[in-house]
């Protein structure tokens, strides 16, 4: 949604049609995202005109739009699909690229991912070709994760593009 805020003109009806959902739908995130203060819903008073917009990011909002650009490109360059629609996704990518090949390695990495999501993740992302997998005998036999060589270059332009945010 971030991504289509301007686009749209900031105003309700075309931000609808981009996103084709139902207007309560549109509503009740428009709503979230003003209380999560990424956007700011203009009163009729504060527009002046019709024709001008409704909504506008925030600072916040603009600093999570940038950040929705980057991962936009990233899964573009990667050519997998919407790996953002699954959580755990791109993180889990972004901790192979800082070399945390270990499960546990990656586990730790991530804080809060459960052993069950993170080995559903992975094998989802070998499946695909995102991923390597690989045994490592020292120094003890281990399973150890790669970024896919092809994988590289996009999660190397993510990580760059979003530590240039902060």
């Amino acid at each position: 949604m971030l991504l289509e805020v301007e686009p749209s003109g900031g105003r309700f009806t075309p931000l609808q049609n981009r996103l084709q959902i139902t207007p309560a739908r549109l509503s009740d995130n428009l709503k979230r995202m003003a209380e999560h203060g990424l956007l700011r819903h203009l009163s009729p008073l504060e527009r002046r005109h019709p024709a001008l917009p409704e909504y506008v990011l925030t600072e916040k909002g603009l600093l999570l739009r940038d950040a929705a650009k980057a991962v936009q490109s990233a899964e573009g360059m990667l050519g997998y699909g919407r790996l953002s629609a699954k959580a755990w996704n791109l993180p889990l990518l972004l901790a192979l690229h800082y070399e945390h090949t270990r499960f546990q390695d990656i586990r730790f990495a991530l804080g809060q991912v459960t052993p069950r999501m993170l080995s559903g993740r992975l094998d989802e992302l070998q499946q695909i070709g995102a991923v390597d997998k690989s045994i490592a005998e020292l120094p003890r036999p281990a399973y150890i994760y790669l970024l896919h060589q092809d994988s590289k270059p996009p999660v190397r332009r993510l990580a760059a593009d979003l530590s240039s945010l902060l």
